[in-house]
């Protein structure tokens, strides 16, 4: 039996695989060719000294120890060509996990998804970057792996206690993703690489003899006596199936008009808005790591900060290190930016959402939109950017300190959003008592981020699409519509995740209940 250690190290030591085992070696008073393996089981960084540490979480196998071989394998998933069908609307990480957990129960998945296949897509995200030309159904929000395909690939989520996130993590590492994110404390599969991974999860469930359908936007839900009945696409087309799984992603707001126009309950909910901070990655790392240069050793350093402003949050949200800011757009006439990075995150620019709570109350102003308010208070936001950056892709920008100086920037230095920024007084962009909160709040995090207070860092605006601005309503035990039977709200677009292994779960979660329903209504019969 291999014995298990905490240890806390130096970057060199955790880097170097005789150097820990001749650590360990002293540590356990043997000598290093005794130790026959060394497997690190959580790396961690901590940086909160000026010696800066590596947390390691190991298992140390000795001579005459069994060392296991660790395989990672795809369930065993049967044919469902036959199989009872279960319609599974977006193909982001909550629908394809969702598919995948309706094929372990031997039901069809057929997946409805409005934007291109994984591959497809770059073609219009290079239109977007390039000719400012925005794809309603093809972007970075929309197609074939969802939102977080090509803005980030990040797997670290807190919501542990909602299901098996290790489960989601080694069925990403089947599917080719390292098996380091299983390892490190905030696992990240990177933008270059999450793309092959997505088309190997989709050609896994057309090979069981499920389908996926492209470019096919759901414009009816049919609905009878309250029960799911099936969909209409834009194709005219029509899907029978008692069982909908609606998975669409927070920017689905033409989903969110449909159910409000048939009556299917929906509700507000509160959600985050701010900006998109870029800084150079070089003083980043001087800030975390408390060093001129941070060496080989060390990955680009992440930051993440909380503070209380006004009464509300104000905090960091998808923080990029070595990334860039991307034009996340979902149709003509609004600007909206997100953070993604490559596996390596070898950008020389570092950026983070800096964002705010919202209260319902916000959203006052556009009160006779009923559960729609939220929405249309981000939307309003978007389009008043896309007035103020020349209508176009470009992004009302203001160097950090000049924001909260309320100065216009007389130039602004050239960022990594490809579109092209626009000098604007970002107080422009905001209601006055989010500009406030945001020009206080920055203040507060230059006291305790020394150096990040500074006009090297550049404001990008909004940010607004941190989660769902509406809630679609479910049973807490059977995930089911309160209203509409077989209606299965789910993910993030329904308002219950926040992240890639969040919906991935509750995808899984959605199918299962599926399962449990159909299981009940047999032993019925």
């Amino acid at each position: 039996m291999p014995q298990e250690h905490l240890l806390q190290v130096s970057p060199e030591i955790a880097a170097n695989e005789l150097l820990l085992k001749e650590y360990l070696g002293k540590l356990l008073k043997v000598g290093p060719k005794v130790i026959k393996q060394v497997t690190i089981l959580k790396r961690s960084i901590d940086a909160r000294q000026k010696a800066i540490k590596i947390n390691l979480k190991v298992a140390v196998y000795l001579q005459g120890d069994v060392v296991p071989e660790t395989k990672f394998e795809l369930p065993d998933y049967p044919n469902v060509t036959h199989a009872q069908e279960v319609i599974v609307v977006g193909a982001g990480p909550a629908g394809l996990f969702a598919a995948l957990q309706l094929i372990e129960l031997g039901l069809k998945p057929i997946v409805v998804e409005r934007g291109k296949d994984v591959r497809g897509r770059r073609r219009d995200l290079k239109a977007i970057n390039v000719d400012h030309v925005v794809n309603e159904n093809s972007n970075y929000c929309f197609g074939e792996g969802g939102a977080g395909t090509y803005s980030d690939g990040k797997l670290y989520t807190r919501s542990k206690k909602r299901g098996d996130v290790t489960r989601i993590l080694e069925l990403l590492v089947a599917y080719g993703a390292t098996p380091d994110i299983l390892v490190e404390a905030h696992p990240h599969i990177g933008t270059n690489k999450l793309p092959q991974i997505i088309q190997d999860i989709r050609e896994k469930i057309i090979e069981c003899g499920g389908q996926v359908l492209f470019e096919t936007r759901v414009t009816d839900i049919l609905v009878k006596q309250n029960e799911v009945q099936g969909i209409v696409t834009h194709k005219g087309e029509t899907i029978l199936a008692n069982k909908l799984i609606l998975a669409t992603g927070h920017s689905a707001r033409d989903i969110y008009e449909l159910l409000d126009k048939k009556k299917i309950f929906i509700e507000a909910k509160p959600f985050a808005l701010g900006v998109r901070a870029e800084h150079p990655q070089s003083l980043i790392d001087s800030i975390q790591y408390s060093c001129d240069y941070r060496g080989e050793l060390l990955p680009p350093a992440p930051y993440s900060i909380v503070k209380q402003v006004g009464g509300r949050g104000m905090y960091s949200f998808c923080m990029c290190p070595g990334g860039v800011i991307a034009p996340c757009a979902t149709s003509p006439g609004e600007v909206v930016t997100n953070g993604w990075s490559p596996s390596k995150r070898d950008q020389a620019t570092a950026n983070s959402g800096i964002v705010i709570e919202l209260k319902l109350e916000d959203f006052k102003p556009f009160a006779k939109f009923g559960a729609l308010a939220g929405m249309e208070f981000q939307k309003s936001i978007e389009q008043k950017a896309w007035h103020l950056a020349d209508e176009s892709q470009k992004v009302p920008a203001q160097k950090m300190i000049d924001f909260t100086q309320s100065r216009l920037s007389s130039e602004i230095p050239k960022t990594s959003y490809v579109p092209g920024t626009t000098s604007v007084e970002l107080g422009q962009v905001f209601p006055g008592f989010l500009t406030q909160i945001l020009r206080e709040g920055f203040s507060e995090f230059g006291k305790s981020m020394k150096g990040y207070l500074t006009n090297e860092a550049v404001l990008h605006a909004p940010e607004s699409r941190t989660s769902s601005p509406v809630r679609i309503p479910r049973d807490g035990i059977t995930y089911e519509h309160l209203q509409i039977k077989g209606l299965y709200p789910c993910g993030e677009g329904a308002g219950y995740a926040g992240g890639i292994i969040s919906a991935a779960i509750d995808g899984e979660k959605c199918a299962l209940m599926i399962g449990e329903s159909l299981r009940k209504k047999s032993s019925n019969l």
